[in-house]
């Protein structure tokens, strides 16, 4: 399995038959295998997530599917396209003899994806995360801690292979919170997870500062250390 980092929450999976490609906005796609089916994932509505450039892929790679959060307006869609696009709300399903998609509310916008492809299980977090904000009321804080809690439950024990998730500067020293509570709800010493931080704005020092400051971290050696866009990483 191959991974290419887009650009903040975009990413690129290859794997031997398929490619996925989750929250493109912007950057510089590499080139992608023409054979390969390309599986095209937006978590949901916001720019930084979603930009309807993605549905030029199809005329590029005509073997591309498209799954949408339900967020995004299906008049967002090329008409041509809808036969190809399936729009998503939290806690649906979708499955096809090659794919399994489950997705999950998010405690902001739309939906993140646990995807089932190829013998690999990869989950992007889309804005599901602990966005709790210094200054910000002790009570909306406390909820937001509920509902992340209650909305990552279903990942607790479920063995992923790439885990893509929020590591946001602007959170200042609550910035790890949804990061490090999404490494203790599947714990396990035999998992070999590969953990991609993300929606860190192009300050790529955030991921220095959770290394240095977890440095006997048990899944130290699974955090991803990015440095800029267009880095791949095989696992």
């Amino acid at each position: 399995m191959q991974i290419t980092y887009i650009g903040h929450s975009g990413f690129l999976v290859e794997l031997s038959e398929s490619l996925l490609l989750f929250d493109y906005y912007e950057g510089s796609l590499p080139k992608l295998p023409p054979e390969k089916k390309l599986y095209v994932f937006s978590s949901h509505r916001h720019p930084d997530h979603f930009n309807p450039k993605i549905f030029s892929l199809a005329e590029e790679h005509r073997d591309t599917l498209f799954f949408l959060s339900h967020d995004i307006w299906e008049s967002r869609v090329p008409k041509a396209l809808h036969c190809r696009t399936t729009r998503l709300r939290p806690g649906e399903s979708h499955e096809t003899e090659q794919l399994s998609i489950r997705t999950l509310k998010s405690t902001d916008e739309g939906v993140a994806f646990l995807v089932q492809m190829e013998g690999k299980t990869i989950y992007h977090a889309g804005d599901l995360n602990d966005w709790r904000w210094p200054g910000e009321p002790e009570s909306w804080n406390r909820q937001m801690k509920e509902h992340f809690d209650q909305y990552i439950e279903p990942l607790q024990n479920i063995q992923v292979d790439a885990a893509f998730l929020p590591l946001d500067p602007r959170q200042e020293d609550y910035y790890c919170l949804g990061f490090d509570y999404f490494l203790s709800l599947t714990a396990k010493e035999s998992q070999k997870e590969r953990i991609y931080p993300m929606h860190c704005w192009e300050d790529y020092g955030i991921i220095d500062r959770w290394l240095l400051e977890h440095p006997d971290h048990p899944k130290l050696s699974r955090v991803v250390r990015i440095t800029g866009r267009g880095q791949s990483f095989t696992q």
